[in-house]
């Protein structure tokens, strides 16, 4: 009885540490867009309901990335996307990407 209750604690300790895992990254100024060097011309959409996700910071280990833009295809119709956007906490500016609402 007593392995079956500390193995289930382990493993409620193990699972709630996990859900906290994806913590922010704070930057205390926020960056600007890299200056384009080469201007590259969109690709036409695949569909016509495909909508154009723009260029955006990226998280990247401990810190972010730009990342070009992309076409996406809505998940479910109607969907708008709702692009990211730099959010200003306590401790700094964290990155909010987008999501489709």
């Amino acid at each position: 009885m007593k392995t079956i209750l500390k193995s289930l604690l382990f493993s409620g300790l193990f699972i709630s540490s996990i859900a906290y895992t994806n913590a922010q990254v704070y930057v205390r100024v926020r960056p600007t867009p890299p200056r384009p060097h080469v201007v590259i011309a969109r690709p036409p959409a695949p569909s016509p309901r495909h909508v154009w996700v723009a260029e955006h910071w990226q998280p990247h280990r401990q810190s972010y990335r730009w990342q070009g833009g992309y076409w996406a295809a809505p998940p479910r119709p109607r969907a708008v996307w709702v692009p990211g956007h730099w959010s200003l906490r306590r401790r700094g500016y964290v990155w909010m990407p987008g999501y489709w609402r």
